[in-house]
Parts: structure tokens; sequence; C-alpha cells
């Protein structure tokens, strides 16, 4: 993960998440509380041989000299602190700005649980899959809500299923469509049957044994979240566009109680 991060993009990232720690920590104390959480070491006695995956800086009066403590960090070290920290990371999940704005007041379920997916991406790359998986089946059972449709959920339905459904509410799968637009839909169909696949057969979720292959490597995770608020997004603003709200009618006419 390390060399995919670029030593401009971390340059950048470690401001960002100077910035965030000090504007969540506020001081000295707290902040090296914070950063000794991320450190690891081996605890040698000999020190010229003892393993630190990061050097904490000091200054010269002994605090924390964050912004060197941070640019010792190896670059996925970063990453993950960004993460933890709420701090958009474009260059990996370019989707999660846009996504996160446009579900968090719309569909606060969703909302909470992708961002848990977000968080734990590198810290437990199968149980952020797992969320991810319902989060993408918590946004579909949301807007085939809306009364306007015709499919009616029974509860138990699959990330698949809940897509077949949604497709044709949207009517995506009319004749008229193109080839290609129909090409399209059967690809949302493969992604939605590949991230409940990966839930299902490569992650905690079902009762999986340690000697079975888990996701392990967040690389997969970024994907598995690219690909999810890709369709996501599109599903969203579709729903939006196609589907408007109606529009509530005040009546103009009704008497008004205030005295004054």
């Amino acid at each position: 993960m390390n060399e995919l991060i670029s030593p401009r993009y971390q340059m950048q990232l470690v401001q960002q998440v100077h910035d965030k720690i000090w504007e969540q920590f506020k001081s000295y104390k707290d902040v090296l509380f914070y950063i000794r959480k991320w450190h690891e070491s081996d605890d040698a006695y000999n020190y010229n041989n003892r393993w630190e995956n990061f050097a904490i800086s000091l200054d010269v009066n002994g605090n924390i000299d964050l912004k060197s403590t941070l640019h010792n960090m190896k670059g996925y070290t970063i990453l993950k602190i960004a993460i933890d920290l709420g701090i958009d990371t474009p260059d990996f999940v370019p989707s999660i700005p846009t996504f996160k704005n446009a579900i968090k007041e719309q569909y606060e379920n969703v909302y909470d649980t992708f961002i848990k997916a977000v968080k734990n991406i590198e810290s437990d790359p199968s149980l952020s899959i797992g969320l991810a998986n319902s989060a993408f089946e918590s946004l579909i059972k949301e807007i085939l809500k809306d009364e306007r449709f015709s499919n009616k959920l029974k509860g138990g339905e699959t990330l698949y299923k809940l897509m077949q459904s949604i497709i044709n509410e949207f009517k995506l799968n009319e004749p008229h469509f193109p080839p290609e637009a129909k090409t399209l839909c059967s690809s949302l169909l493969s992604i939605s049957q590949s991230i409940e696949k990966l839930r299902s057969e490569k992650t905690i979720f079902h009762g999986k044994t340690k000697e079975d292959l888990l996701i392990d490597d967040s690389i997969y995770v970024y994907l598995t979240i690219n690909a999810f608020t890709t369709v996501g997004l599109f599903l969203n603003s579709y729903y939006n566009r196609k589907y408007p709200q109606p529009k509530v009618e005040i009546n103009d006419n009704e008497v008004d109680d205030l005295p004054f």
C-alpha cells in the first residue's frame, strides 16, 4: 500500500491530518496520547536495535512535534489516521466526498453504516466489506420504500435481488434501451453480486475460520468501496431526477391564528 501513495500526496495529507488533529484534540498532551495509539514498538532493552513503526519527535520543550512525527510515518499509516479522523481521501476513494454529501441528510442509517465501512478500510478490511454490503442494501431498500413503486420488499432480500428489483422499478431494462445501456445494467447486477459474494465467502460475516481465504488486504476494499459509491451515486441521482418528491402545497387561505 505504501508504494501506491505518492510523496506529493503524502505531503498534502500530512498537512490535513496535522490540522485536523490540533482542531480535535487541542492540547499537546491529548495530541501525544492520540499519536501513541498508532505507535508500535518491540520494547527492546537495547535502544539501538529497537523496532518501531515510526519515531515520535519532540521539540526543545519536550512537547510533541506533530508535523515531524507525521512525516516519520509510512504513507499507509498517514492514510489510516486520515480515515480515522474523517478526512476525505479522494486519491484512493474518489467518490466518497460526493457520496457522503448526497446521502447524509436523506438516508441517515445508510450514511452511518457507510462511514463505519470507510473507517475500517485499513484496520479491518473484512469488516469494511461487510459494512459496505450492508450500506448498499440499505440504500436500495430506502429507495424502494417509495409508494410509487410496485415492488414491495418482504425482508431478507439479498443485494443481488435488491438490485434486480430497483432495475425493474427504474425500467432500466426496457426493450427500447440501447444495447450499451442494457450492458451497463448487467454490470450493475454483476457488481452487486460480486460485493455480496465477497461478503459471504471472503469475510468473517458467515462464520469463516482462519484457514479460509479471507480479505486482509485493504487494496481490495478500496475497489469495493469505489464500486459501491459509484453505483450508489447513480441509483440515488436517477431516483431523485426521475422520481422527484411531490411538492407540498401550502394553503395561503388558512386562517392565521397569531394575534399579531
